[in-house]
């Protein structure tokens, strides 16, 4: 297992995506949050195929800290189900992973 994550939410605002980030990164939970946006998605809700406009929140973290930011994106979040997804990042350079580390150390 990767000692690094990509978590991924979304939000159906520019503005709560920029909270919801702000407050991961602010608390160190993440070491940075990209978002992207707008894109349309299309889906199942309540039975009924929908389709709507969202914001794709990135987040950058250690594996270590998955679970402390997984809760705290589940509170922040305006909704009762959202996405909360993670993706191992396997590649990338010593300084940007080590720069991770040392931004969500809870010694920071």
């Amino acid at each position: 297992m990767s000692e690094f994550l990509q978590v991924v939410t979304v939000a159906d605002t520019q503005e709560t995506a920029i909270r919801i980030a702000r407050s991961a990164v602010g608390q160190r939970l993440a070491a940075s949050a990209q978002i992207l946006g707008q894109a349309t998605t299309v889906f199942w809700h309540l039975g009924e195929l929908g389709e709507g406009q969202e914001w794709v929140i990135v987040l950058k973290t250690e594996t270590a800290r998955y679970a402390e930011l997984r809760e705290h994106l589940l509170a922040e979040h305006p909704w009762d189900n959202p996405e909360i997804t993670a993706i191992e990042m396997t590649h990338g350079t010593d300084a940007y992973f080590e720069w991770i580390r040392r931004t969500v150390s809870p010694d920071a």
